[in-house]
């Protein structure tokens, strides 16, 4: 079942994205186009909950063929190196909200501040030049507008939504009594608001007490 959810999410985000560039018209319906550029952001999020569920081996008992999906899903978001991802993962669940904590900033908690150190710390010189590449490939094909509208804002917005969900709120000081032991709290609100919000990554603490439980089963795991 993990790899067929995995499958899925993969080739809707690739039909939906070749949809757009396609047959959607950014001049025709201002709209239209919007609700599409929220869409491919919002399956641009679940692209990448796909690769966190690979490091965590729930995506195929088979390590290898996990592996595999993690790095298509890493490199399809935005170029990224699943193997950095997998190692600064690993510090993440080991040293949460801590100054061992890659993915946590103690020195500020500006959202934007916290936010542009998130990404310093993840891009590559290697990303970079693969997105320019991809981006100007595309310029083949389709027009410079659709390209920004469709591929580009929408992974700026998936990295948003990874960001705020899944690493400022949950991890944000002030670290409660109730967060303990991994410093990490959870959405109060219902699970249609979970999945739409970040395929129930909010679900943070249950996250974080049981790693090996993929997304799609995580609301198991909350009580409302």
């Amino acid at each position: 079942m993990g790899l067929f959810i995995s499958l899925t999410v993969i080739i809707i985000w690739f039909l939906h994205l070749m949809f757009i560039l396609f047959y959607v018209n950014p001049n025709y319906n201002y709209f239209l186009t919007a609700l599409h550029t929220l869409l491919q952001g919002y399956l641009y999020t679940g692209l990448f909950i796909t690769a966190h569920d690979a490091m965590h081996l729930t995506v195929s008992k088979n390590r290898k063929l996990n592996n595999v999906i993690g790095k298509i899903s890493c490199f399809l978001f935005a170029g990224l190196s699943y193997s950095k991802l997998l190692k600064n993962h690993k510090l993440h669940h080991k040293y949460p909200g801590t100054e061992k904590d890659p993915d946590f900033y103690e020195k500020s908690q500006n959202f934007f501040i916290w936010w542009f150190m998130f990404l310093k710390r993840y891009a590559t010189i290697l990303q970079i030049v693969i997105m320019a590449i991809v981006f100007n490939l595309l310029k083949i094909w389709f027009d410079e507008l659709k390209i920004w509208l469709f591929w580009v804002i929408p992974a700026i917005l998936g990295t948003l939504q990874l960001f705020y969900f899944g690493t400022y709120v949950t991890h944000k000081y002030p670290h409660t009594d109730e967060m303990k032991p991994h410093n990490a709290r959870t959405l109060k609100k219902n699970h249609f608001w979970a999945m739409i919000s970040c395929y129930f990554f909010g679900y943070h603490y249950e996250h974080h007490a049981s790693p090996g439980i993929p997304w799609w089963k995580l609301y198991l795991t909350k009580k409302l």
